[in-house]
């Protein structure tokens, strides 16, 4: 854990001191605005040059703010002064923000020096490489920067390894240049992606709470489910996910929603622990969760190479099981303890309250709807003047929904009654406003296809609009019209919103340039490769243990950093490990599927022990013991772990291949019955307490559901082995879209013995099987006696990205067999979950009568 968070100075902001800082914050947030704007280009063409900065340059003033400000926020030790900043910290602040300035202020000449820096340089890349170090450890506590510092000790180290993991080694120019003075370390694509991506959303956040929108989220998931079973709990999972969607942190996550939520829980009968561990679950899973997923989704479009609405496509049917699956859990907690149902403030019929609720739960729904369909069609009619009835149509609805909700009371939960759930529709329609800027981000993704970094700008944009005219209209509206209190009010929130960004971007952008150490070490010395080696070396030809050991390297190498730092440094160092892993046994993985994968682990770090410091903090909140709420957050992350090797054996859950509508809702249902089922089995209680084997049959249920193939497999293998002379036969007859699954083996570079099983998709059918081959694959064959070798492979074809190479040997074509389609696997499955229902339920009834509770 860091020292001490930044924001316990804020006695300082009363002072020179911290109106300075406030206002370096405020710079930063306003200059991550210009160069996200469409403005920048402009006025560095009809203004001055130097005012348009070029991807280098902007990403060294983002460093330099947020290094200077991690070091006059973030004392160096828990007894360092509270009450002031000491001259050394000043210090380091200066030095740290001066060597990023350097990339700025000297950009031309080290690019005509680039691979030769002169002693100067190498001397500032090191000073600077210390101050990410030290910030680091400041702003997000020692294991990070442990991290960092293994990786880079290994750069110098590495000849005096064992042979497993040895490398040639580096010498002090190479590694200063290599991760300062080019764009392949620390100023690499995790800084680039925090100064045009990360920065904004994280903005777009503090202005979205400033507005309300945090506790309107909060209020209208309480009214949801506060009236269930424990609903406290479940309004805590719901307002966790849905903040979650505009949230770049777990800890920002748990912070701002558990705040309100783990008091609640604790009060309607959770323990502290209990309380603490389902906030930090719910947060995890809001990281998840599309359409942002901590930001990790716009970084997915660049690293696997498909479209964001595919990622999105992808990502949303296991996040949607994982979420039901924590909800499910924390019903199960609250039969299991028999706590009661919270009262209503109204006392209305059951259809009313059915009524209710069917209308606040389909309103996000139908305005997603409307606006994808109704939006679109704008777009279509009015083409390039669509934007401006956009605008109009933003600045109308904005009014309507505003004078909407100065009918019903603000959002202020300090004034709410924790022990009367509002009503779900007037909590709903209370605040439909503050949905509209995460409309413009979907208007800006989907339907204008505007870059990621440019849609965010343009919904904070509208954001901004709301927040500064929000007190204005509303008094308007309520005949309490002030015009200069209620726009100072309205300014001041908006500026207010601006430092809050930036000061929760400063620990992010430490854990992004100490991130780019790691991921410029892993480029540098190629150590991803010496990984693959000692994952096989101790799982040998097993791919289960392969994946386990991954899952285990990448929890360790995940801890203590943010999302989308996170995800950067694990899919550097792990996503070719899976990849390399599972086609080495012959298993084809889709790269999403991998990619997924390790984002999965890498956020699992954050409740696995030891150093678990989402958990850690969800227990600072809750004034509970960390280890307990660390053991118990786990515990309930158990299906998260389980999920991402499912999808890795059954891709299909991911809606890979799946090309209807119907068929994507089946899967998705399929899986959400097979999460629950797991989630029985793991708590221990499903209609009433259950015995061993009942939750046993639980999980065996879950599994099947899931991977109906693990069994399917054991009973007729899912290909079978044709002749490889065949192979040209074989690629003249499959049809277009097929897949041509070869075993080959051959030596790799290492000149260490490899085999290998790639699938290759076909193209249109041609006039011979070589011709498809060749033109379609980039793969020659000839045969050689008994042997079928490569005789020649195109560079950058199928053939050659699937792992194969020169002169390797084809050992034989794999076909499909025919079989049982493994859906119908799920019949016997469901037969036992109802057949455990019915038994338990019996057992129910006859171990005491039915009770009633208050409703």
């Amino acid at each position: 854990m860091p020292v001490v968070d930044g924001d316990t100075i804020a006695h300082l902001s009363g002072s020179g001191t911290g109106r300075f800082l406030f206002v370096v914050a405020v710079a930063w947030s306003l200059f991550q605005l210009f160069i996200a704007s469409p403005l920048a280009p402009w006025v560095g063409e009809h203004v001055h040059r130097s005012l348009y900065l070029n991807y280098s340059e902007s990403r060294a003033v983002h460093l330099a703010f947020g290094i200077f400000l991690a070091f006059c926020t973030y004392p160096a030790f828990k007894r360092s002064p509270r009450d002031r900043i000491p001259w050394t910290n000043w210090v380091w602040a200066v030095a740290a923000a001066g060597t990023a300035l350097y990339i700025f202020v000297f950009y031309g000449e080290l690019g005509q020096r680039a691979g030769a820096p002169i002693s100067r340089d190498i001397v500032i890349a090191y000073i600077g490489i210390l101050c990410v170090l030290e910030g680091t450890r400041r702003s997000l506590g020692l294991p990070l920067a442990i991290v960092a510092i293994v990786f880079l000790a290994y750069t110098f180290t590495g000849p005096y390894l064992p042979d497993l993991i040895a490398f040639r080694g580096a010498g002090i120019p190479r590694v200063a240049d290599h991760l300062w003075l080019s764009i392949e370390g620390v100023f690499g694509i995790a800084i680039g992606v925090s100064s045009t991506l990360i920065f904004l959303f994280v903005l777009f956040g503090a202005l979205l709470d400033k507005a309300g929108s945090g506790k309107y989220f909060i209020k209208l998931a309480f009214s949801l489910v506060g009236y269930t079973r424990g609903g406290p709990a479940k309004a805590s999972v719901l307002s966790s996910v849905m903040f979650g969607t505009i949230s770049g942190s777990i800890i920002a996550n748990i912070v701002t929603t558990g705040t309100f939520t783990i008091p609640l829980m604790k009060r309607s009968g959770f323990s502290s622990e209990k309380a603490a561990a389902v906030e930090t679950s719910a947060s995890l899973n809001g990281q998840i969760m599309p359409p942002v997923m901590g930001a990790s989704a716009f970084l997915m479009t660049e690293y696997v190479g498909i479209s964001y609405l595919e990622i999105i496509k992808h990502a949303f049917p296991p996040a949607i099981m994982t979420f039901a699956g924590l909800f499910y859990i924390v019903h199960l907690e609250a039969m299991k303890a028999d706590m009661p149902f919270l009262r209503r403030t109204i006392e209305n019929p059951i259809g009313r309250r059915i009524f209710n609720f069917v209308v606040a739960t389909s309103g996000l729904i139908i305005l997603a709807v409307a606006v994808y369909y109704g939006l679109g069609w704008i777009k279509v009619v009015f083409g390039d003047y669509s934007i401006f009835i956009a605008c109009a149509l933003f600045v109308g609805t904005y009014l309507g929904l505003l004078r909407l909700a100065v009918r019903y009371p603000d959002h202020d939960l300090g004034n709410l009654d924790l022990s009367r759930p509002p009503e779900s529709l007037p909590t709903l329609l209370s605040g439909l406003h503050h949905l509209l800027p995460l409309v413009v981000l979907i208007w800006c993704l989907i339907i204008e296809r505007l870059s990621p970094a440019l849609s965010i700008y343009w919904a904070i944009i509208g954001i901004t609009f709301i927040l500064v005219t929000q007190p204005i209209i509303s008094s308007a509206f309520r005949g309490e019209f002030a015009l200069w209190e209620d726009f100072s009010r309205g300014f001041s929130n908006f500026i207010g919103g601006l430092a809050n960004g930036a000061r929760s971007m400063v620990p992010v952008v430490m854990a992004m340039a100490a991130a780019g150490i790691i991921v410029g070490v892993v480029s540098l010395s190629g150590i991803g490769l010496r990984i693959t080696a000692i994952v096989e070396v101790i799982a040998g030809d097993s791919l289960i243990l392969s994946l386990i050991f991954t899952a285990i390297v990448t929890i360790i190498i995940g801890m203590g950093l943010p999302t989308a730092a996170n995800y950067i440094v694990v899919q550097a160092v792990m996503a070719p490990v899976v990849v390399t892993v599972a086609a080495n046994n012959g298993f084809i993985v889709p790269l999403i599927a991998v990619h997924l994968f390790v984002f999965y682990f890498g956020l699992l770090s954050g409740v696995t022990p030891p150093v678990a410091v989402d958990a850690f903090a969800g227990a600072a909140v809750a004034r509970a013991d960390p280890i307990k709420t660390c053991i118990q957050a786990f515990s309930y992350e158990i299906r998260t772990m389980v999920l991402p090797f499912m999808f890795i054996f059954n891709p299909l859950i991911l809606l890979i291949g799946v090309d209807s509508i119907w068929s994507a809702l089946f899967t998705i249902t399929i899986g959400v019955i097979a999460m629950l089922a797991f989630a029985a089995g793991t708590m221990g209680y499903f209609i009433t307490h259950s015995k061993i084997y009942e939750s046993g049959g639980l999980i065996l249920v879950a599994v099947t559901l899931l991977v109906p193939t693990l069994w399917l497999d054991r009973v007729v293998p899912p290909f079978y082995e044709i002749d490889r002379f065949k192979t040209f036969e074989v690629a003249q007859s499959l049809p277009s879209g097929a897949l041509l699954r070869l075993e080959a083996k051959g030596d790799n570079f290492s000149g260490d013995p490899v085999e290998r099983t790639v699938a290759l998709l076909l193209g249109p059918q041609g006039p011979s099987g070589e011709d498809r081959l060749r033109d379609q694959l980039g793969l020659e064959l000839l045969m050689v006696g008994e042997k079928l070798l490569i005789d020649n492979i195109r560079t950058n074809s199928q053939a050659k990205q699937g792992g194969l190479d020169f002169d390797w040997e084809i050992v034989s074509v794999q076909m499909p067999s025919a079989r049982l389609a493994k859906q119908w696997l799920y019949v016997p499955a469901l037969l036992l979950l109802v057949l455990i229902a019915v038994v338990q339920r019996k057992r129910k009834v006859r171990a005491a009568p039915a009770m009633t509770s208050e409703i």
